[in-house]
């Protein structure tokens, strides 16, 4: 026998269809303690909202999703004041509704919602910072002894500086760099970093032009005596050690010199054919 409909009185279903939004088990639940109808199931509020084409999905509601302990005033609260600071958002709302609810769960609304608040986090054109005008104790870049404690000290250094004379292995091209007491040029900076063996060459020999370079004889690239040198046309580096070069870095050492001079050979009379064809 297929049993009637479950009666409610008129309190019940005013109170039913202003919390209708609610999640299903918190409906029911909070129905059941309110009311005392424990002939009342999950199901049946489930059928009677239904029944009265009460839409608490996405359809038929501008909220978005389901709103679990929501009334339909407390929403038009919190989209209408939407854009305090969620500080004051919380405080008010739960000033005004009596409800014990954190500030993360509304800024969590707001976001599902997608309720703008015109706050991107980002300074714009003319907007002054909140400590403009306010000074710190001179030296101290901060009141506070924690802060004081993590601040640069006058003359303090970077953990990772290194002085004049220091030397390491650049490890892209293998040679060595030396730190020189020389003003940087591009950082202002007292040192500076040079490869030794230029730096070495050119107190010897004088300034590299701009179309030479220096030409390492035996390989090895950590041996940075000026002796150890050679300063060549740019142009020659291709018959050395080019495509169709003459492989001077893996020859044997008795047979470079020989190499050397056939690359210079082979590049002036390129430069000659150039001289040439250019009359």
């Amino acid at each position: 026998m297929r049993r009637g409909r479950i009666p409610y009185s008129t309190a019940e279903l005013e109170w039913l269809e202003t919390n209708f939004r609610m999640v299903i088990s918190d409906y029911h639940q909070a129905f059941v303690q309110k009311f005392d109808r424990h002939d009342v199931s999950l199901v049946h509020l489930n059928h009677l909202r239904k029944r009265k084409g009460w839409k608490v999905g996405r359809d038929g509601s501008r909220y978005k999703g389901r709103l679990r302990t929501y009334s339909r005033a407390e929403m038009d609260w919190l989209e209408e004041n939407r854009l305090l600071p969620i500080s004051e958002y919380q405080k008010r709302f739960v000033e005004t509704f009596g409800r014990d609810v954190s500030a993360k769960k509304l800024h969590a609304l707001r976001k599902r919602q997608g309720w703008k608040t015109g706050r991107t986090g980002q300074f714009q054109k003319g907007q002054e910072p909140q400590n403009k005008g306010k000074t710190c104790a001179p030296g101290t870049g901060g009141h506070h002894p924690n802060a004081q404690r993590t601040h640069f000290k006058k003359g303090g250094l970077p953990h990772n500086t290194v002085g004049a004379g220091h030397e390491r292995i650049d490890s892209k091209d293998g040679y060595v760099v030396l730190i020189v007491d020389k003003v940087n040029p591009w950082t202002g900076a007292k040192t500076r970093p040079v490869h030794k063996h230029r730096w070495l060459w050119e107190k010897a020999h004088g300034p590299i032009p701009d179309d030479h370079v220096l030409k390492c004889l035996d390989g090895d690239k950590t041996n940075c005596d000026p002796s150890n040198w050679e300063l060549i046309p740019r142009e020659v580096l291709p018959h050395l050690n080019g495509r169709y070069g003459l492989a001077f870095d893996y020859a044997e050492p008795e047979i470079k010199p020989a190499i050397m001079a056939m690359a210079k050979l082979k590049n002036a009379a390129k430069q000659a054919r150039k001289r040439s064809s250019a009359r």
